[in-house]
């Protein structure tokens, strides 16, 4: 006869998710997040997050500390006062030839003159030419860009080219200037510098600094070595602007008065300390409220509406370009458009995860509220810096997946969770009917059938191997197949099933009890390896045949490394131990020794039952969490496959395997049976360090006692 070798079986749990459930719950778990990106990228794109995005750069400039006055640039500004001094508008020709050459005689580095003179303004217009003639400092304006009709508006005549300027102004779709056009192509095709270039090259000429083309970017302009970023369509939170001649973005000084501002009666009469005048930039405009030459910002605190004046404008600009080259000030840049999305969808995805991974709701709301208070943290910090990052459709969608979705998630999470509470309770009174009543009912049929086998095995031996007895046998019915008997029996297992109805009841309502089979109950909050022991005293008193022939018990029950874990899981530990124990009663024929041990070994948590008798056969059960492709074992009961998901389910093995086997009877082995249940602690994510730092501040503060 060929002798039978144990066969070792991979077993699979029933609870493993396929490719579809894998699918489902994970990619489609984040679907929305997904369109939610879909949706704000593709609005970004279409410009309807423009306004918010200008709005944020606004609040951010507004939001800087103050900055002192700039004594680079001063701004002489024809006010109310000074128009009815001089008792017209505008002012004359005459008047503005005074006022040229009295800051020549203050020793003005360079003069921009920011009105516009196409045309004589009597009296005093010769004297006004003269004047422009004699001085090469004055800068003049003009506009370049044509307005609705097609036409623009020339410089001042007596002005060569080199000392004019433009002073058109760019605005944005809101009504407020963010951009200025540093050099443009006019109506005849010549290129032209606007008037804070020519003040400011000027200005850094003088100080031996010169301009010119980028070297990194050959369309940029430079001065000295700072280079100015040019404005493309889609910069910044800009999508699809105009971005024709060379424009860049305008760091508006903060401050309550960011330039010195004189009268033009002030310097008429020289009411100024000649310092304020002296090789500085001086620029010439209209502060009037009545003037209708300005633009609306919302970058300046310094003053209490949006309007300022053209010549302010200039002077900020001017002011921009000096300061950037003498001293680093910063100038605002931004992202080229894949970095500036791979950020949006990157906050994007952090808002899922934190949707998605978080829990708590104290820890979902802390997490949120730092999250969200560092981005807005970073894209001030990266504008103080220069840097204008997209933080508002980061901001919409981070706060859209990590809050909506959440409570999405939550939602679902819920109904997963009302399914699991009903499959545990579907499980729960399984396990608890599998383990009493129809144990009893096996065990009884059992007995019933054991006659019948020994009359169909007498039956099959030949006749020269049946003895007398076996031929004849006795037609008398066994203890165990007699009325009074199985009347005994069948009351037994209707008082257990309403026994589990009651117990059952129990665990659902006060969901921290465990129903044990004598009557009794176990409170889940103690300690798992006391409750183990309350299961191991229950089931060993109940009627199983070969309980009755344990001489030897071996039994520890040592603390287990049970942090985090859940109250169904212990439940389920329990069960287990009840399911092993009854399989030792049932199956163990002949058992003298059992041992059960309980204890967590360093490493792991371990179960383990062992007993000597014979009854199984000789078949290893095991499970490997990593394969996915094993399947049961076709002897696999439904307490095997019960401890196979709870193996599963803590992340850790079941087995159950022979001890030995019997070399002169291969049928049959020696040395028992042992069941095993092992899994490593879910260990607490601050636990480690704190024993570290405890263990470090007792070997600083208590050497000995370290």
């Amino acid at each position: 006869m060929k002798q039978m070798q144990p066969k070792n079986h991979q077993v699979q749990p029933s609870l493993d998710q396929s490719a579809s459930d894998l699918f489902r719950s994970g990619l489609w778990s984040i679907l929305p997040g997904v369109v939610s990106i879909s949706v704000v990228v593709g609005l970004r794109l279409m410009g309807g997050l423009q306004g918010l995005e200008w709005a944020a750069l606004d609040a951010g400039l507004r939001w800087r500390s103050p900055e002192p006055i700039d004594d680079h640039v001063v701004i002489i500004g024809i006010n109310e006062a000074d128009i009815q001094a001089v008792g017209t508008y505008p002012i004359p020709d005459a008047v503005l030839a005074q006022l040229l050459r009295q800051l020549q005689r203050y020793e003005a580095l360079v003069i921009g003159v920011d009105l516009v003179r196409a045309t004589p303004v009597e009296p005093g217009h010769d004297d006004l030419v003269a004047a422009f003639q004699a001085m090469d400092n004055v800068i003049g304006a003009k506009i370049v860009v044509p307005d609705i009709s097609g036409t623009s508006v020339a410089a001042p005549a007596a002005l060569p080219p080199d000392q004019v300027g433009f002073i058109d102004a760019l605005l944005d779709a809101d009504g407020h200037q963010r951009r200025v056009l540093l050099g443009a192509v006019d109506v005849e095709g010549t290129y032209r510098f606007s008037m804070a270039v020519r003040l400011a090259s000027r200005y850094l000429q003088a100080r031996d600094l010169d301009w010119g083309n980028g070297v990194r970017n050959p369309t940029a302009m430079r001065f000295g070595s700072t280079e100015f970023p040019v404005i493309t369509p889609n910069s910044g939170g800009y999508i699809g602007v105009d971005a024709g001649g060379n424009q860049t973005l305008i760091n508006f000084r903060s401050g309550p008065q960011p330039f010195r501002v004189l009268s033009l009666v002030n310097v008429l009469n020289g009411e100024l300390e000649p310092e304020w005048v002296r090789d500085r930039v001086v620029l010439i405009g209209i502060t009037a409220a009545t003037a209708t030459y300005g633009a609306d910002i919302a970058q300046s605190n310094a003053v209490a509406n949006t309007q300022i004046y053209g010549v302010e404008i200039q002077a900020h600009v001017t002011s921009q370009i000096i300061n950037a080259a003498l001293a680093g000030r910063s100038l605002l840049h931004s992202w080229a458009d894949g970095w500036e999305y791979l950020w949006i969808i990157g906050w994007a995805g952090l808002g899922i995860g934190i949707g998605r991974l978080i829990q708590s709701p104290k820890t979902y709301g802390l997490v949120v509220i730092v999250t969200t208070t560092g981005l807005v943290g970073i894209g001030y910090g990266t504008l103080l810096l220069g840097w204008w990052l997209p933080t508002v459709p980061a901001l919409i969608l981070f706060l859209f997946n990590s809050v909506v979705l959440h409570s999405l998630y939550l939602y679902d999470q819920s109904l997963r969770n009302q399914l699991q509470d009903r499959q545990r309770v579907i499980d729960q009174t399984f396990a608890a009917i599998h383990n009493g009543p129809l144990q009893s009912l096996a065990q009884l049929m059992r007995q019933v059938d054991a006659p019948q086998t020994k009359a169909i095995a007498a039956e099959s031996l030949p006749p020269e191997r049946v003895s007398p007895e076996r031929a004849q046998p006795e037609l008398v019915q066994p203890k165990s197949v007699q009325p009074k008997f199985l009347q005994q029996e069948l009351h037994r297992i209707n008082r257990e099933l309403r026994e589990i109805y009651v117990g059952m009841q129990q665990e659902v309502v006060q969901g921290q009890r465990l129903y044990l089979q004598g009557g009794g109950g176990l409170d889940l909050s103690l300690p798992l390896h006391e409750l183990l022991h309350g299961v191991y005293t229950d089931t060993l008193k109940r009627d199983f045949p070969h309980f009755q022939t344990i001489r030897v018990k071996v039994v520890a029950f040592e603390p287990l490394a049970e942090a985090r874990m859940s109250t169904a899981q212990k439940r389920t530990v329990c069960r287990f131990l009840e399911e092993a124990l009854c399989n030792v009663g049932k199956y163990a024929v002949g058992i003298k020794r059992l041992t059960v041990d309980c204890r967590y070994d360093g490493s792991v948590n371990v179960i383990r039952v062992v007993d000597n008798g014979i009854g199984l056969p000789p078949t290893n059960i095991t499970n490997n969490t990593d394969t996915a492709q094993a399947q049961p074992h076709q002897d696999s009961g439904e307490g095997t496959r019960q401890a196979i998901q709870l193996a599963k389910w803590l992340g850790g093995t079941f087995e159950r395997c022979p001890l030995g086997h019997n070399s002169q009877s291969p049928a049959k082995f020696s040395g028992g049976t042992r069941c095993e249940l092992s899994w490593p602690p879910r260990r607490s994510y601050w636990r480690h360090p704190i024993q570290q730092l405890r263990s470090a501040a007792i070997a600083v503060f208590n050497p000995e006692k370290g």
